[in-house]
This record gives C-alpha cells, sequence and structure tokens, in this order.
C-alpha cells in the first residue's frame, strides 16, 4: 500500500532506487538505515501486478491508468497520503547521513537517490496536507537550511536562475522555502519569531515575499503583507518587484492583492526596463494585462531598454489575444518601433505570426512597408524566415512594396532565397513586379546569393526563368558559378554547369 501511495501521488514519476528508498524511510528516525531498502523484485511481488517497471527510464509506474483514477478517488485506502509523503521527505532530509553531506557537492551521492526528490518536492506534500509532525520535522530543517544541501538542490532546479554561484551561502531561510511552497501555516509561524527578517534577500535578491509572488501563493502573500516591516516593493538582484514577477508568471490573484496596497506601483521596471505590464505581454498572461491597463497608472507604452512596448513583446511571440486587449486601447500606440526602428509589424512578420499579422494590418495607423533601421520591411522580415503565409497577407496589399530593397540593396527576394526558402521564393516570382536579377549592394544577384550559400532548389528555380542572368558577375567579378565553386557547393555547380550558358572558364575581374 505505501508502493501504491507513492506511484500514485508522486510529483513525478519515480526511479526505481528512489522508490526502494523511500519505503526503508523511518518517520522521523535520526539515521536511514540502508538495511531497510528493499529490493524492486520484493516491492513487484507485494503489489501483485499492480505496478510496473518502465525499463527506457527505469521508472516505476502503475499498470493502467484506471488505477490511478481509481486510488485518487478513494483517498481512505491510503490515508494521508500526502501528509505521509512530506514526513517522509522531512525524515530524510533531517537524517544525519543527509546533514553531513557537504554543500559544495552537486547533486546528492549514489548511496542517497531519494534526496533530489526530498529536496525539491516536500514543500509540495506538506502544503498539499501538513500534520504536527511534518511542521516540526520542516522547522528541524530550516535550523540548518542555509547550510544545507538541499537548499543548493532547489536552487539548481530553478530556471531563472542559471548562472547562480552555488558555492557562496545561499542566504535561503526557512521563511524564504515556506513561501516558495505556499505552505501558510508554517509561515504564519515563522513571522511570530522573534528577530524574523522578513525582507531578507537570498542569493538571487529574492525575498520571502518574492518567491510567494512568483509562485503564486496568494495566502501567502497576504500573510507576509500583514506584517509592519514588509517591503512591498523590494526588487531582486535583476530589478524585479514582487509585482513583476506575479505578472510575469500570469497569478491575477497576487497581482490583484498587491496592487490593492497604496504603495505597490504597478510601472517600476527591473534593470531590463521592462515593467509588470512588459512582463505580462511577454509572457502571454491576458488576465493580468487587463487588471494592469484597466488601471490609469501603468504607462502601456512604456518601453524596455530595448524600445520594446508590450505590443511589441506579444506581436513577437505571437500571442494574439493579448495584442487584442492592448489594441482596444486607444492610448496604445500600434506602430511604436524599438530602438532599432522595428515596429510590433515586423515582429509579427519575422516571426511567422499570421494572426497577429492579420489584426494589425485592420489598423489604420499600422504602417504595412516601414523600413526598420537596417531598411527592412516586414516583407522582407517574413521572406527572409520563409513565413509563406505572412508573405501572402503583405503581398496582397496594395501599399506594400514587394521589391523594396534594405540598407543592403536586398530585396525580398534576395533575402528569401539566400536562406533557400523556395516556397517564399516560388510566390515573389509569380509577381509581375518582382524583378528577379536586381543585384543587392555588392552587385550579387539573387542567383548569386543562393548559389554562394549552396541552395540548390532555389538555384534551380532562378535558373528557370529567361530573364535571369546565370553568368553576373558581382562588384568583385565573381559569377554565380565562381561564388558557389569558392565554397565547396558541389551540388550549386552541377545545377549550374548542366546549362549550356553558363562559362566554367569566365575569369575573375576586380578582384583586387
Amino acid at each position: 500500500m505505501a508502493a501504491l501511495m507513492w506511484i500514485s501521488h508522486s510529483e513525478r514519476p519515480l526511479k526505481v532506487d528512489e522508490l526502494c528508498h523511500a519505503l526503508a524511510v523511518e518517520i522521523e528516525s535520526p539515521n536511514l538505515n540502508s538495511n531497510n531498502v528493499p529490493s524492486i523484485g520484493t516491492v513487484l511481488a507485494c503489489c501483485e501486478g499492480l505496478l510496473a517497471v518502465d525499463k527506457e527510464v527505469s521508472t516505476v509506474r502503475l499498470i493502467h491508468s484506471t488505477l490511478q483514477e481509481y486510488l485518487r478517488a478513494q483517498p481512505e485506502l491510503l490515508g494521508a497520503a500526502h501528509s505521509t509523503m512530506a514526513e517522509t521527505c522531512l525524515s530524510y532530509l533531517t537524517s544525519q547521513q543527509v546533514k553531513a553531506l557537504s554543500t559544495n557537492l552537486s547533486s546528492g551521492p549514489q548511496e542517497m537517490p531519494f534526496l533530489e526528490y526530498c529536496s525539491l518536492y516536500w514543500g509540495m506534500h506538506a502544503k498539499m496536507d501538513l500534520s504536527e509532525c511534518a511542521k516540526l520535522l520542516a522547522l528541524k530543517l530550516f535550523d540548518e537550511y542555509n547550510n544545507h544541501i538541499s537548499t543548493k538542490i532547489l536552487f539548481k532546479a530553478q530556471r531563472p536562475y542559471p548562472h547562480l554561484d552555488f558555492d557562496k551561502p545561499s542566504l535561503f531561510s526557512g521563511l524564504h522555502s515556506a513561501s516558495m511552497f505556499g505552505i501558510v501555516e508554517i509561515v504564519a509561524s515563522l513571522v511570530e519569531v522573534e528577530g524574523c527578517n522578513i525582507n531578507r534577500k537570498d542569493c538571487t535578491g529574492s525575498t520571502p515575499l518574492m518567491w510567494a509572488a512568483s509562485n503564486g501563493c496568494e495566502r501567502v502573500v497576504k500573510i507576509l503583507l500583514e506584517q509592519d516591516k514588509v517591503n512591498s516593493n523590494k526588487p531582486d538582484n535583476s530589478g524585479r518587484t514582487p509585482l513583476c514577477r506575479a505578472a510575469r508568471n500570469g497569478h491575477a490573484g497576487v497581482v490583484n492583492v498587491l496592487l490593492e496596497l497604496g504603495d505597490v506601483s504597478p510601472d517600476i521596471p527591473g534593470n531590463s526596463g521592462k515593467t509588470p505590464l512588459c512582463y505580462a505581454a511577454l509572457n502571454g498572461r491576458e488576465g493580468v494585462v487587463k487588471i494592469l491597463l484597466e488601471r490609469g497608472d501603468a504607462n502601456p507604452n512604456k518601453p524596455d531598454n530595448y524600445g520594446r512596448t508590450p505590443l511589441c513583446w506579444a506581436a513577437a511571440n505571437g500571442d494574439e489575444g493579448v495584442v487584442k486587449i492592448l489594441l482596444k486601447r486607444d492610448n496604445v500606440n500600434p506602430d511604436k518601433p524599438n530602438k532599432y526602428g522595428r515596429t510590433p509589424l515586423c515582429f509579427a512578420a519575422q516571426n511567422g505570426h499570421e494572426g497577429v499579422v492579420k489584426t494589425l494590418l485592420k489598423r489604420d495607423d499600422v504602417s504595412s512597408d516601414q523600413r526598420d533601421d537596417y531598411g527592412q520591411t516586414p516583407l522582407c522580415c517574413a521572406a527572409e524566415n520563409g513565413h509563406e503565409g505572412v508573405v501572402k497577407i503583405l503581398l496582397e496589399r496594395s501599399d506594400v512594396n514587394p521589391d523594396r530593397q534594405d540598407n543592403d540593396g536586398r530585396t525580398p527576394l534576395c533575402c528569401a532565397v539566400q536562406n533557400g526558402h523556395e516556397k517564399v521564393a516560388e510566390i515573389l516570382l509569380g509577381r509581375g513586379d518582382v524583378s528577379p536579377d536586381k543585384p543587392n549592394e555588392y552587385g550579387q544577384t539573387p542567383l548569386g546569393c543562393a548559389a554562394g550559400n549552396g541552395h540548390e532548389g532555389v538555384t534551380k528555380i532562378l535558373l528557370e526563368r529567361g530573364d535571369v542572368n546565370p553568368n553576373a558577375p558581382d562588384n568583385y567579378g565573381q559569377t554565380p558559378l565562381c561564388r558557389a565553386a569558392r565554397r565547396g557547393q558541389a551540388g550549386v555547380v552541377r545545377v549550374l554547369l548542366g546549362r549550356g550558358d553558363v562559362n566554367p572558364n569566365e575569369p575573375i575581374k576586380n578582384t583586387g
């Protein structure tokens, strides 16, 4: 029954040795007894065929999904599962063997395979069902938490902080941990302890309030905000406030709680210049975007350090819902460029987001052919990245020049063929107002660009046309054949030599 409990209620699939060690733990025992660890054969035999081992990944699973549904629907069969699992994990972490481990280890030793699971998930189980025993074990763990290997394991699992120096003290306290997991009862106890530093920063610069806000722990956020000395705007090492972090992760409830305070600004940017609205738009958090836009003191056009507005970010990521919400506001500039002159339409076209492109083009105040600082139009951006659908949408408009050159003299056709986008090349060549032989600033024609980059398919498409010169030299006297030969593009060389009008002995001129 213990094995069924672990497999049906674990936060992730358990490996064979993790399950066996979990079954060996004696709750509240100060020592781990290796003699208690059963073999997987014994465990499977006890479970009468209800468990199986997935040999490819060495994890244990229930024999069928319907068994999982049954066990979850009959909680009395397994008792207080999450409470027991929290007590087991905490007993493992507070054992003498684990406490003796150096924090310089990158992970737990092989003889302690259950260490990672316990470090990462004890709080998840405790949050769902906290017994008095688990609470006492957690407080015992917190007595030495800053120098405990489990804090290092926990931090290494935090994806936003991949460059931390794990050999330095983490400054991660029990209050940080309980706030991160959202364990209300423990947070409430810890804030009452004399000398509790509620604004203490860990090695990422995060306070307990920040961790609670990041993970959407609304009840914990409220408890922390009730404390007199709490700083609700204190930023982390990246300059992000608790509101920024809640907005980034889409925790609308926490955002509302924070904004109800009179001293929380909805427009404080992080070190990157991104405001809470920018973070919400960047991550497609429609609910949070709506909440922030309802306020009069959140600037919907405020750019980050690279000049990207919330609309720019939403358009670049293809978050059509967020784009529509922002465009409903009269004070949102739909054509505001970033510091390099690239508009939201350019970003959407570059990344192939057809729905966003259509939405933006419905506006009269959006320029469909605006050049950025590099001279690239939305059509250039779409063609360069091979987005056929966006190319077709833009070419349907009479105000889009399909042959407009960028600062390097590249047309949309040139942008497409140099990257080998055959379908886009065919779409552009199907128009009568696109020159198939227009050279760029260096005298390279689309055929020269395609040949030099080894794109056989595009080379064949261009050679099928009667208005493409297969021997046109660039400013350095190199023909398409010469460019292909110099770069070792054997396939393209064969295609070019297959034509009778390509001169294989054409000398290179003006090479300097």
